[in-house]
């Protein structure tokens, strides 16, 4: 025999009850010996309390509840029962019980008073309502059924709200019931019981589970279904995490930790009936009845995995008791506990250290004032003799676990666990484990709930595909470059890498758009201009208030203020790619603040394009620094855009021509003055300074002006080009001068010693840079291992595509760190 419970999301309504009718007609057209518990309709048990509490405080608003309460169950009476005969009879029944109802609130309201004893009859009417409907309706549709009151069978004690099942009596009735009915469906009431005298109880929280294995427990059933709104116990709670997935197997000492750690599909004294019989329990969707579900039972199918299920509470207060007088002293926990259970109130989580030295208590919000009055009470001689302190009490705190049975005797668990947190900057409160090995706990800040549930399920689940979370911001030449290689290559990187780049916000100098599921890379363009004005604080504080593991702040601007930002962006743990020079070339002390900062939240701040777009440039750097290299000289053509232009200016070319194509090639900045200035290959050389070690400020770096007066004051662009004609004549001279002597012109970096100077200058075929084309770049590096042969890098410095590049290798490398 199956025991079959369907909960108030599946009967929630008339459309779904009669999904329930049909999946119960089903079971009975294939000949199975089934019996169904069910709840009331989704959402009355509350409004149940909440009239009778309104009542109880001298309210008539009562009645307007009341009244919606009978009109949801008499319209779906009528939406379900299609004989008119049958449906008056029905309605009548329904009438009358809610006659009852009211007359037992109005006593309230005159009385304002609301026994636990009241409320329990009064709750009855939810259940017994919804059972009877199905029942009706399961007639309706040729299926035997027979009403059952569960409480003629469930005999408890008087334990008003929580009552506890005599279990030998309640099993005799309800094996001499069914063996009154062998050929009728029962359609039996869940959450509800009685006294040996017949006065109503309810069975607590998750009562009509409870029923269910109440009746499967005594009918030694061979299965016992629990239909909820999910496809079995998930992975982790799907609402937050939406990678989850069904489970189909589960042993049930997990299903036991599971369901005490928050997971809302299963209640844990559902479990224990079944667990003492052995009776498997299945989890199915009553939206998807095709579906296996999960089977909870005593041999799960082998699993590979070492975490079965990841859950969470999301909100608790965690009390710290602590003082040096805690040490040795025996019976300090005794009466910790003691005081505790005086006041009913249950702990969640438990650690202490070894030390002794304190003992920390995660429990609901609602008792944490008391529990502390409670302790600070009862050992109030030892906190007026500064032996103990006064209970320290936090609140919004949430309590995260890992759970599974491969747990035991496999080492690294926690490390994994622990580390996956530490890289998205989640600050672990108080950790807990068992001896079981079966669970790890942490508590941790109720705000990084879902950052550490998907960075906890993507280490343990996903492990082999890792999800980074990109906000972009820049989505012109380089953005826009960066977007379509990051498109272009994701089938590559999901199949070949298992990493998903998940562009999650954009923003442009006009529009940001944020979707936290990800944005179609084909239409973003369409999708940016649907987002709200552009805000760069706001921004950044909707990326932070999004708190999505593995996130990736990405500046493709120019922006001079948004270096202000990197700081808190950092600070909130997302690491940064940037080919913005603008913060590392500000201030020194700004630079050292925000590399820090990265150190210290273990996160990367990235910003190898700053310096010869997509070369290797800082990463060779550090990688000579870290082996112990000492560097001596670098000297380097730094702009690409510089070397495209001298290398292009030739004999029967015009310099302002030259320089116009650049511009119209994308090598310039819009403004091809912070090129031809040196302001942009100062920027460049002060961070190869900083990063060879020396504290320098973009003042100290001496640079050679090449450009007129009258181009500089230029009050435009287009000034300014105007302004560069009328100067040919003054870079023509300059290039038959070096021409003259076999010489080339190059814009040169040089950092040696003391001296950091840019400056142009003629250099013969004998000198490296002498045979530079298009828009290389060249950095020489002279060490003490590279003094006679110094290192060269070379390659293109300029253009959108190698810049993005260069952008899209720091993202792989970041993902690398953070996996």
């Amino acid at each position: 025999m199956k025991i079959l419970k369907f909960g108030g999301t599946s009967v929630g309504n008339a459309e779904r009850i009669l999904n329930v009718a049909r999946i119960v007609q089903a079971y009975a057209a294939a000949g199975e010996k089934f019996a169904v518990v069910v709840s009331a309709i989704g959402g009355m048990t509350d409004r149940l309390i909440q009239m009778s509490r309104i009542a109880a405080s001298g309210s008539e608003s009562y009645r307007q509840l009341l009244e919606y309460y009978s009109d949801v169950h008499r319209q779906v009476a009528h939406a379900l029962i299609e004989d008119p005969e049958r449906r008056a009879a029905v309605v009548q029944e329904l009438v009358d019980g809610q006659i009852d109802l009211g007359n037992l609130l109005h006593g309230i309201y005159l009385t304002r008073d609301l026994s636990l004893k009241t409320l329990d009859y009064i709750q009855s009417f939810g259940e017994r309502s919804c059972a009877f409907i199905l029942t009706e309706t399961l007639n309706g549709l040729g299926v035997d059924a027979l009403y059952v009151n569960a409480r003629s069978l469930v005999k408890t004690n008087e334990a008003f709200g929580s009552a506890k099942v005599y279990f030998d009596e309640t099993n005799r009735n309800i094996v001499q019931h069914f063996a009154n009915y062998p050929y009728k469906i029962s359609v039996i009431t869940g959450f509800i019981a009685s006294t040996r005298e017949g006065v109503t109880t309810t069975l607590g929280r998750g009562g009509s589970d409870y029923t269910a294995a109440i009746f499967g427990a005594a009918l030694q059933a061979e299965e016992i279904q629990i239909w909820t709104d999910v496809d079995g116990v998930l992975t982790a709670d799907p609402r937050k995490v939406k990678q989850a997935f069904p489970l189909a197997s589960m042993s049930y000492e997990e299903a036991l930790e599971m369901s005490h750690f928050g997971a809302k599909v299963i209640y844990p004294p559902t479990i224990l009936p079944a667990l003492e019989k052995k009776i498997p329990l299945r989890i199915k969707n009553s939206f998807n009845p095709e579906a296996p579900g999960t089977l909870i039972c005593d041999c799960p199918e082998p699993y590979p995995g070492s975490v079965k299920g990841i859950a969470s509470i999301s909100n608790v207060s965690l009390l710290t008791f602590e003082g040096g007088g805690l040490f040795a002293a025996s019976s300090t926990a005794a009466r910790l506990f003691s005081v505790l259970a005086q006041q009913h109130i249950n702990s969640i989580l438990i650690t202490q250290g070894s030390s002794q030295h304190s003992i920390c208590l995660a429990i609901k919000p609602e008792e944490a004032l008391t529990a502390r009055d409670a302790i600070d009470g009862e050992f109030a001689l030892e906190i007026q003799a500064k032996l103990v302190n006064p209970v320290r009490l936090e609140h919004d705190r949430a309590v995260l676990s890992i759970i599974g049975d491969n747990m035991r005797s496999r080492p690294g668990i926690s490390g994994k666990f622990f580390d996956a947190l530490g890289k998205n900057g989640i600050n672990i409160i108080v950790t807990a484990q068992g001896s079981s090995e079966r669970n790890i706990s942490v508590v941790i800040r109720k705000e990084d709930e879902t950052k550490a549930l998907n960075a906890t399920h993507d280490v343990f689940f996903l492990s082999n595909y890792y999800v980074m979370n990109l906000f972009v911001v820049g989505v012109g030449l380089i953005g826009s470059t960066l977007l379509k290689q990051i498109e272009q290559q994701r089938e590559y990187l999901r199949n070949e890498m298992y990493v998903e780049l998940r562009v999650v916000a954009l923003a442009n100098s006009r529009r940001m758009y944020f979707s936290p599921e990800g944005i179609d890379l084909k239409t973003w363009r369409e999708q940016i201009e649907t987002g709200v004005p552009t805000d760069l604080p706001a921004f950044v504080q909707t990326m932070r208030s999004l708190n999505l593991p593995n996130s990736v702040f990405v500046d493709n601007t120019a922006d001079l203020s948004i270096r202000h930002l990197y700081a808190e962006i950092l600070e909130n743990s997302i690491s940064i790619s940037t080919p913005n020079k603008v913060a590392v070339s500000s201030e020194y002390d700004l630079y050292r603040r925000l590399k820090r900062l990265a150190e210290a939240r273990g996160v990367k701040f990235f910003y190898e394009t700053n310096v010869g777009a997509g070369l290797p440039v800082l990463t060779t750097l550090h990688d000579l620094i870290q082996s112990g290299d000492r560097i001596l000289k670098i000297q380097g053509v730094l702009s690409g855009s510089l070397s495209f232009i001298f290398n292009s200016f030739r004999e029967g070319t015009r310099f302002s021509d030259i320089v116009l194509e650049a511009r119209k090639l994308g090598y310039t900045e819009p403004d091809p003055r912070i090129d031809l200035s040196g302001r942009d290959v100062a920027r460049k050389l002060l961070i190869l300074a900083r990063e060879s070690g020396r504290t320098l400020e973009i003042d100290d770096i001496r640079v050679e002006n090449i450009l007129p007066q009258a181009c500089l004051d230029a009050p435009s662009v287009d000034a300014f080009l105007a302004e560069l004609e009328q100067a040919n004549d003054q870079f023509e001279a300059l290039r038959k001068a070096a021409a003259r002597d076999g010489k080339a012109l190059r814009y040169l970096a040089t950092l040696e010693g003391d001296e950091v100077y840019i400056s142009l200058e003629s250099l013969g075929p004998d000198n490296p840079f002498y045979n530079l084309s298009g828009s290389d770049n060249m950095i020489v590096f002279t060490t003490e291992r590279y003094k006679e042969r110094p290192l060269v890098i070379k390659g293109p410095g300029a253009g959108a595509e190698v810049t993005a590049a260069g952008v899209f290798a720091e993202l792989l490398r970041i993902g690398y760190y953070l996996s």
